[in-house]
């Protein structure tokens, strides 16, 4: 059954939210499958069948992106299938229409929806729900898990294995170190610890000791780690309530000094990067950094994502 077959019903039956809201969501398998398939196709993009040929993938973004907007289009596209896109003020929900009644219309005439929003991830679930159609959640408040999936790729690129791994993130806890905490909780014997600011930690519970650990303080990092991470101080769709934040954040500055604690640490960042703020130039564009090839994965990433989510045709 194409889209253009699926009626629209008065009382629609509501099936459970499917897509990829929280790493948390998923099982080892599909975090493996995710990492694994977006390394592959990273080397060899046309590693596919263009399995969304006739397919209509909405990719709505009310907050901006570089990375992560352009991967889904372009990925959508080398997948054989048509993007549509949406802006800020595109929908009618800015004149009131309802979550539910907005679900209601996509899911009859799109096959999947991708979406970046500054509100909580029920609000995807929601529109999944009221849509029956795959969901991908391209960032909300609480987590970003296409990112997460991405760093995890971009670790299997350049290790083989991340088995064992250990990392260090630097700066605040936010959707991106949710999301890469809840993709390394599913790889064996992985350490990870969060250094983050008094006050702009991880989401409580989060960290619960054994593989991730949280601290704010210089002196309790750990004596070896395999990559320091850190991200904008700034987070997309947000603000910081205190006018002095910026001190408080100063000392999470990674320079080549506090690189070369680690000697034979990578170096990671989602971007957009503010040199002289979160990073040293020397550290972002350094012989140890793989931001770049990280950048480079979030296309890649997006495909895998598009390819697991959206069901062959005739499985709808």
């Amino acid at each position: 059954m194409t889209t253009l077959d699926r009626p629209l019903r008065s009382a629609p039956a509501r099936r459970p939210a499917r897509g990829l809201f929280s790493l948390g969501d998923v099982d080892e398998a599909t975090v493996r499958h995710l990492v694994e398939r977006s390394v592959a196709l990273y080397r060899r993009p046309d590693l596919h069948d263009v399995p969304l040929a006739g397919r209509f993938v909405g990719i709505l973004f009310t907050r901006t992106s570089t990375r992560t907007r352009t991967a889904f289009t372009v990925g959508t596209a080398r997948l054989g299938g048509t993007p549509i896109a949406f802006g800020p003020q595109d929908l009618q929900t800015n004149t009131g229409e309802s979550l539910e009644d907005t679900g209601r219309i996509f899911g009859a005439m799109l096959d999947a929806l991708v979406a970046r929003t500054a509100g909580p991830v029920h609000e995807l679930r929601e529109l999944s729900r009221a849509g029956c159609l795959p969901v991908l959640n391209a960032m909300a408040a609480e987590e970003h898990p296409t990112q997460g999936i991405c760093d995890l790729a971009t670790l299997l690129l350049h290790r083989g294995d991340l088995s064992g791994i250990r990392v260090l993130y630097v700066g605040e806890g936010n959707n991106t170190a949710t999301a890469l905490a809840q993709g390394l909780a599913h790889i064996p014997e992985v350490s990870i610890t969060f250094y983050t600011p008094p006050g702009y930690g991880l989401p409580p519970g989060l960290a619960s000791g054994g593989a991730i650990t949280e601290t704010h303080s210089a002196e309790e990092l750990p004596a070896e780690v395999d990559v320091v991470y850190t991200t904008r101080w700034q987070t997309t769709g947000t603000s910081k309530a205190a006018a002095s934040w910026r001190e408080t954040f100063r000392p999470f500055y990674v320079d080549e000094a506090f690189l070369d604690r680690w000697p034979n640490a990578l170096f990671m960042h989602d971007l957009p990067a503010h040199r002289g703020e979160e990073v040293a130039g020397a550290v972002l564009d350094g012989p140890r950094s793989i931001a770049w090839s990280q950048a480079r994965m979030k296309l890649a990433s997006a495909m895998a994502t598009l390819e697991w989510a959206i069901p062959p045709h005739g499985a709808l």
